[in-house]
């Protein structure tokens, strides 16, 4: 059967009433609303630029922070076994250490990274929009 001769009344029945449309709203709103704190914020009057950079400033430290943990970890990690060959032969589970730490570890490790930021960077917002709305 092609789609072209498919007619869904024809196979209902000539007396099967037409289904009604549906209008699907996603948010009702009721005209612009736009929060005071955004207003502030695109307004960025004086006080609130130091507001603003206060809060760069965290989120760039957080990052560093945890950009920094990063690059000792997994560049230290490689620079221990070229010091320390010995433990290139150590062995657990069935896997040599620098292959664990370094091949299956790490993305963990990353993940965990990851998580730490997006929870800290969230936690700086909601500090910023509390002082904000004070």
């Amino acid at each position: 059967m092609s789609p072209e001769s498919f007619d869904v009344r024809a196979r209902l029945g000539e007396f099967s009433p037409r289904p009604r449309r549906k209008r699907v709203v996603l948010a009702d709103r009721r005209g612009p609303h736009v929060p005071r704190v955004r207003v502030e914020v695109e307004e960025q009057t004086g006080a609130l630029e130091g507001l603003v950079r206060d809060l760069v400033e965290k989120q760039l430290r957080v990052a560093l922070l945890l950009s920094g943990t990063v690059a000792l970890v997994l560049f230290g990690l490689p620079l221990a076994f070229w010091l320390a060959p010995t433990l290139g032969d150590v062995e657990l589970f069935g896997l040599r250490l620098p292959w664990l730490l370094l091949g299956v570890l790490a993305y963990p490790f990353l993940v965990v990274i990851g998580l730490l930021y997006n929870r800290k960077a969230e936690r700086n917002e909601e500090d910023f929009l509390g002082m904000l709305e004070e």
